[in-house]
């Protein structure tokens, strides 16, 4: 909880600076990059939390995968969480800095779980309800499959949940049918 707390300060921080620079998109792009990186590489994730690796050989490593290839900016920032010893908050900043980076442009953010994957007529579809559910005019739409929904979808968007998946009415039908109107219980 602490983490996410001082995570949020230092995306709050490095989203301003961006905007400040004009590399709200650049610096997005770039987070984005260090996100996939964490998650598709637990020994480079488990390295930046690592208490036995010595700040400065992180700093290296961190330098030589990333420069020239990030944005000043980011690079200033990797650079600065290594020298304050915050280099465990990385990953946890690199995935903020996108919820951040939506609140910003007005994006919402809806997660969909269906059977199959979704085309895209019915992908337009689902938006569309999205942006009627939300204020925000811009929809970011994460795809999940789940086989054991049996048909149907559950649609999350903010704190909202629409769930027309056959398995929910399987289950309702099951409690329902578990109530007996006929037999008194005393």
């Amino acid at each position: 909880m602490a983490d996410s707390r001082v995570a949020s300060r230092y995306v709050k921080s490095l989203l301003s600076l961006a905007e400040e620079q004009g590399a709200v998109e650049v610096v997005h792009n770039d987070m984005q990059l260090f996100d996939k990186v964490c998650l598709e590489n637990r020994p480079f994730a488990n390295m930046l939390k690592s208490p036995i690796i010595k700040h400065d050989k992180k700093k290296d490593i961190l330098e030589a995968i990333f420069k020239g290839k990030v944005h000043a900016l980011t690079l200033a920032i990797l650079e600065m969480l290594t020298d304050k010893n915050r280099e465990p908050l990385l990953p946890s900043i690199a995935h903020e800095f996108h919820n951040a980076y939506n609140e910003y442009k007005g994006i919402e953010k809806a997660t969909v779980t269906t059977t199959i994957a979704v085309d895209a007529k019915l992908k337009g579809e689902i938006e569309a309800m999205v942006k009627k559910l939300s204020t925000k005019k811009q929809v970011e739409l994460v795809e999940k499959i789940d086989k054991d929904l049996i048909g149907g979808f559950i649609l999350n968007v903010g704190d909202r949940q629409i769930d027309a998946s056959i398995k929910n009415k399987l289950k309702s039908l099951k409690v329902k049918f578990a109530e007996n109107p006929y037999i008194k219980e005393f």
